[in-house]
């Protein structure tokens, strides 16, 4: 790749470093240290996204930023809270702004490799959101990583008070996406 693969991360809630705000900044930060240029549009800035209107064209900076950051993305990494074993509704609605990417030469998540995580507090939660988050993933034309990671937050404690990554298992499964995303960003710009 003549430049550095752009990896955006979507995830978080509306508590601040909450463990999927978490998950998806140690994926990034791994994507970094292997020369990523990497942004993360956490749960503050997405608790500011207004709510979708796919009646209006009238967009914030907030969500023209939000926009233009995905368009520009070679690769996306998707955290969400499982939520009555759904996406939550913050996710989904930064998820459904990215409609304005439809008329894109690259519309929506075509072709790119696509990370995605869940923290849920059971381990049924997590298999029916991460199963719910690829059902999307493939609607938008993206990729799921092969690796999806699914963390019960009731059982697995993953993060140490200070917010860094103390469990080596986890650890070894976000490395594996970041491998995963790698190769997806260099495959894409060959085909480009």
């Amino acid at each position: 790749m003549s430049r550095q693969p752009r990896i955006v991360g979507i995830g978080g809630t509306q508590r601040p470093n909450s463990s999927t705000e978490l998950l998806a900044r140690a994926v990034l930060d791994i994507c970094a240290s292997h020369g990523a240029d990497v942004r993360l549009f956490g749960g503050e800035q997405l608790a500011a996204l207004p709510h979708y209107d796919p009646y209006s064209s009238d967009r914030t900076g907030g969500e023209r930023d939000f926009v233009e950051a995905v368009r520009q993305a070679d690769g996306i990494v998707i955290a969400s809270p499982s939520y009555h074993g759904g996406v939550s509704g913050l996710i989904k609605n930064a998820i459904d702004l990215l409609e304005d990417l439809r008329a894109d030469e690259r519309p929506y998540f075509d072709g790119r490799p696509v990370g995605l995580l869940v923290s849920a507090a059971g381990w049924q939660a997590g298999g029916v959101t991460l199963a719910a988050l690829r059902g999307i993933v493939h609607a938008m034309r993206g990729w799921p990583t092969p690796m999806g990671i699914a963390i019960n937050s009731i059982e697995q404690k993953p993060f140490a008070e200070d917010g860094s990554l103390k469990d080596s298992q986890v650890a070894g499964q976000l490395d594996a996406m970041a491998r995963q995303l790698a190769v997806g960003c260099v495959g894409l710009s060959n085909r480009h």
